[in-house]
């Protein structure tokens, strides 16, 4: 028997759409919450049309990137524009525990879903808003995805080298750590609130103010007064760090020698008989380049961990689907999705003793549930619902 989730009888009426605010809601999802996404045939969630697509063919049911973020939940379509879509999605909130959205600052305000609709409605919601910026402040208009949030949070400055341009990390980083993840955890803190006082909670997060907490100690050094650049790979607190080429095309090995030990440990390793006696990062950085160029990156990270030293072959997605370690801890769970077939999806990262969060569906097709909500959950008939849809309420 399946034990019990956390989140278990938890109701989530999810506006989130894009990258950051579906994020938030799937760990929350994967805890057992009935999570409703709410989506428009006519505004049709952008990551249903990014790649990569099943067996490389577009469609609105076929987007990788879509199934990774909303596994677990229910999809159903609503005109927000039209008044009997605006009332069936207020019914909701009204059944629910917790709002979520990522759009422009109050666009659901003037849908009339905005806190104050819903509070009248549901005296106890939890409501979060994600905007960009915040609600007040001289930016507070401005919309943004996670690449121009990277670079106004300081993120892409400190990614790169000193001598070219800020390079990121090739993916949009505050949708996918920072950003869903602060706000999943205010959620979690509003609902223990609320069991507690019975109180809900208007949740604000600014994903410009949680991107900034990932440069910290740049922020920091910058109050203090000294320089701030980019150092590539590096890290001040080591005496090298980096990552060097192996053997074979783009077969790259990262490394780090934290200390005198690890250069002794390390010119063991690579038959080194002048890495010892070298200070200078960049003459480390050059003898180990030269002694790793015909090494296999795998075999040679084994022998400097085994050495003591931290280091890792720098592996790409084919290799983490085949890596022991995720293959034994069951990371990767296959499931059979309506369109796509059998897809290879996360399993949560965290586990507990007695309630650990598993994915209960794949990503839905859009709007598959819509019938299934609107009569299972507000009670609405099927003669009702078809005269609904005839109004165009399911846009």
């Amino acid at each position: 028997m399946t034990e019990p989730a956390i989140l278990d009888g938890i109701r989530i009426v999810d506006f989130t759409w894009v990258g950051a605010g579906p994020f938030l809601t799937k760990p929350l999802a994967d805890q057992g919450a009935d999570v409703i996404k709410i989506e428009s045939r006519n505004r049709t969630d952008p990551i249903r049309f990014m790649s990569p697509f099943a067996d490389g063919i577009r469609g609105v049911d076929r987007s990788g990137y879509f199934a990774n973020r909303n596994s677990s939940k229910k999809s159903i379509c609503l005109d927000l524009k039209n008044p009997a879509g605006q009332e069936i999605a207020m019914s909701l909130i009204e059944t629910s525990d917790v709002v979520a959205n990522n759009y422009t600052p109050a666009t659901l305000d003037r849908l009339g879903l905005g806190y104050a609709d819903a509070r009248k409605r549901r005296k106890d919601i939890i409501y979060i808003e994600m905007p960009m910026n915040g609600s007040v402040g001289p930016y507070s208009s401005h919309r943004g995805y996670g690449l121009t949030i990277a670079a106004a949070g300081g993120f892409l400055e400190s990614s790169g080298y000193p001598d070219r341009p800020p390079v990121g990390t090739g993916t949009n980083y505050p949708d996918h750590v920072p950003n869903p993840l602060h706000g999943a955890i205010a959620v979690l803190a509003a609902l223990r609130h609320r069991d507690r006082t019975g109180v809900g909670q208007h949740i604000e997060l600014a994903q410009l103010a949680s991107t900034a907490n990932i440069v910290g100690p740049a922020v920091v050094a910058a109050a203090l007064g000294r320089p701030v650049s980019r150092v590539g790979n590096d890290d001040a607190s080591t005496l090298w760090q980096g990552v060097v080429r192996t053997q074979g095309p783009d077969r790259w090995c990262a490394l780090t020698l934290r200390d005198e030990a690890d250069v002794e440990a390390a010119s063991s390793v690579l038959a080194s008989s002048t890495l010892s006696g070298l200070r200078g990062r960049i003459e480390i950085g050059e003898e180990i380049a030269a002694c790793v160029r015909e090494r296999d990156a795998e075999d040679l990270a084994e022998q400097l961990c085994n050495a003591g030293i931290a280091a890792s072959p720098v592996n790409d997605a084919r290799d983490l689907l085949c890596d022991p370690q995720l293959v034994s801890r069951e990371h990767w769970v296959t499931l059979d999705h309506p369109e796509m077939g059998p897809c290879v999806y996360d399993a949560p990262p965290y586990r507990s003793a007695t309630t650990s969060p598993r994915l209960r569906t794949p990503a839905p097709l859009l709007g598959a549930d819509t019938r299934l909500v609107c009569e299972t959950i507000l009670g609405i008939s099927s003669t009702e619902f078809d005269l609904l849809e005839s109004e165009g309420a399911f846009g």
